[in-house]
């Protein structure tokens, strides 16, 4: 499917009701075996906090991951910097440090933190990769660990990218199975998908590596009406806390849609949080594009609003497939 001149299209679509049933196709094995083989994948211990953005000059932020409180800030240069969140003196919140040249400065008492450490409170590796801001846990990850992340594939040149994130009563595992079932988007999101096709799946009893273990779906994206842009697109997990969707023929082929799950930790009803932390980046050779970069900051507000709408009723089906689980109810 070659992009065409005009990316949009109009399109025919049944009633919703009277759209071809994909339960049959749906299967939980088929899901359920992708998101193993994507468990065992390495992570080097890194983990997504959010949007490399968010994490301004002079203003420290804080995260936390399966329950390790951190902060995170910038060095004079701009380098992303993070540790342990809890200043080692008394225990006092570092995200309301203040950043004094490349170091922070808590306020409680004014003991100054760096790149060495301070008895037992040390810096951990850190990485900014232009659109997400990346941590190493090594103890929480229990793996092998690597000087950097592996970052998804994304298209070169000139892009466009948006951050959303969105917190959920789940697990890690309720997103990617969340996303590794396309079946469920035309039905769900009819207001986003339509005349959505899964070409092909992967198969249950097999140990594939990540480039042949891929969903491929034909669906059309609505604009607005019956207007939209019909795409093939791709699903693979890179890692245990990580799916991509890859366009791969149609407008913006090579765009990718990184969805990472990031367990925060146990909330006050003592289950377990996870962030969804969504990136779009998108890439497009037409002219036009090259003014929506211009306007990005107008545009990005949009792109993760529509984000954070697929994820309002995705964490509602993420956080009922973690309840049924609880209950003995589901997988």
């Amino acid at each position: 499917m070659a992009a065409p001149r005009f990316p949009l299209r109009v399109f025919r679509t049944p009633q919703w009701a009277r759209q071809q049933p994909t339960y049959a196709d749906a299967d939980p094995a088929v899901i359920g075996a992708a998101y193993r083989r994507a468990r065992r994948r390495p992570s080097g211990n890194w983990y997504v906090v959010g949007a490399s953005r968010e994490v301004a000059r002079g203003r420290p932020v804080g995260r936390s991951v399966d329950g390790v409180e951190l902060v995170l800030w910038r060095d004079g240069l701009g380098r992303l910097l993070a540790g342990p969140g809890a200043c080692p003196h008394l225990g006092a919140p570092l995200r309301t440090a203040r950043v004094d040249a490349d170091r922070l400065v808590c306020r409680w008492h004014g003991l100054a933190l760096g790149e060495e450490s301070v008895g037992n409170w040390s810096p951990v590796p850190a990485h900014d990769d232009g659109v997400l801001a990346w941590v190493r846990l090594d103890r929480l990850g229990g793996e092998r660990p690597t000087p950097l992340p592996s970052v998804p594939t994304r298209p070169e040149g000139g892009v466009l990218d948006a951050v959303a994130t969105v917190i959920g009563r789940c697990q890690p595992r309720d997103v990617l199975t969340n996303r590794l079932d396309p079946w469920h988007g035309a039905w769900y999101h009819p207001y986003s998908f339509a005349n959505l096709r899964v070409i092909s799946a992967p198969p249950v009893d097999a140990d594939l590596p990540e480039h042949r273990d891929v969903f491929t779906v034909e669906v059309t994206f609505k604009v607005a009406g019956r207007v939209g842009v019909p795409v093939i697109a791709e699903f693979s997990c890179p890692g245990p806390r990580t799916v991509v969707m890859r366009i791969v023929d149609g407008e913006g082929s090579g765009s990718v849609v990184e969805t990472h799950a990031t367990p925060v930790g146990l909330g006050p009803d003592g289950a377990p949080r996870t962030a969804v932390v969504e990136a779009v980046v998108a890439s497009s050779p037409r002219p036009g594009f090259a003014l929506a970069r211009v306007v990005a900051p107008v545009i990005r507000p949009a792109m993760a609003w529509a984000a954070r709408r697929l994820w309002r009723d995705d964490i509602a089906y993420a956080e009922r497939s973690y309840w049924l689980r609880t209950k003995g109810a589901g997988s």
